[in-house]
């Protein structure tokens, strides 16, 4: 084998283990973010829920405090408590207190099939608040998303639970969130928006143990392990979806999103007993063929994919 020909299949096998890293490096974070879900749910049992996000908050603020610190940036940036910045953080704390409360009170699947609706939510409120323009295809796919939410969610019906409205509210914060996010001043960095969006959290812990009427309790030794271990997934989920953005391109990487679907299907049923009725199931389904069909368009139309929770603060 000649030296060129070697050097092109070495080329073509490090390229293959490329594009396998990206999809490989996103399903395995959003199988730890519904571990981390997990862990809400089983905390909340016992600890407040406002105690949980407090923790979150705190644990995931200092973290991105020591970053942001090793980088020579600053984390008390005026810029980033004003304008669109301020706005992006308020959203960011009403999201994170629906998130919380909808892990600790509404079934895993539940929470997870609505959360699905997040990029058609996005691209629903780019076109009225952005003026982005949506071609008929993406409204229609909107509509039928939305329609999957109205199966699951079933209003008016006996099958309606008025708790499974806290994830769709979190899905309304989380886009308003990411609508704002476009708006930010560019200087500021993805990193000082990240700590600023944990640090948004601690807030909403505390109007959480306002709201419910609760108060701090002494987490045991287990608990106190497992608010850090809820924390240190949430981070290396974080991570390994900030290298599967880098490793992989889009059209390979991003549907692997929708594995947390069946990720936190798996633990509800295994570990939290859950039993997801058919039109859950179905309404699910919906939601991801939509949320799927309007990420094609996106790339056909050579435009970046809206942002989902997880990344919209990602360089």
């Amino acid at each position: 084998m000649s030296s060129s020909q070697a050097g092109s299949r070495a080329g073509d096998q490090s390229g293959g283990n490329s594009s396998l890293k990206g999809p490989l490096l996103m399903a395995a974070a959003m199988g730890g973010f519904a571990i981390e879900d997990a862990f809400i749910k089983t905390l909340s049992a016992s600890v407040p829920p406002g105690e949980v996000g407090l923790a979150l908050g705190l644990g995931g603020a200092l973290a991105f405090w020591v970053a942001l610190r090793r980088k020579g940036e600053r984390f008390l940036d005026p810029r980033a408590i004003r304008g669109a910045a301020l706005m992006r953080n308020v959203m960011e704390m009403c999201a994170a207190m629906c998130m919380i409360l909808a892990v600790a009170l509404v079934p895993l699947s539940v929470v997870s099939s609505i959360l699905q609706a997040m990029p058609l939510a996005v691209t629903l409120g780019a076109a009225l608040f952005l003026k982005e323009s949506v071609g008929w295809r993406r409204w229609t796919a909107i509509l039928v998303g939305f329609g999957g939410v109205l199966l699951i969610l079933r209003p008016g019906t006996q099958g309606f639970d008025a708790l499974a409205l806290i994830p769709l509210a979190a899905v309304f914060f989380l886009s308003a969130r990411d609508i704002a996010t476009r708006k930010v001043d560019p200087t500021i960095s993805s990193l000082q928006l990240s700590a600023w969006g944990f640090f948004s959290v601690v807030p909403g812990g505390i109007l959480l143990l306002l709201i419910r009427g609760e108060s701090l309790v002494m987490p045991t030794p287990v608990e106190a392990l497992l608010m850090a271990l809820t924390v240190a997934v949430g981070m290396g989920a974080y991570v390994m979806l900030v290298l599967s953005t880098r490793l992989g391109d889009i059209a390979s990487t991003t549907p692997f999103r929708y594995a947390r679907l069946l990720f936190a299907m798996l633990i509800g049923v295994i570990v939290f007993g859950e039993r997801p009725d058919a039109l859950t199931l179905i309404g699910s389904a919906v939601i991801v063929g939509a949320g799927l069909y309007t990420l094609m368009r996106e790339i056909r139309l050579n435009r970046k994919p809206v942002p989902t929770p997880e990344t919209a603060t990602l360089p």
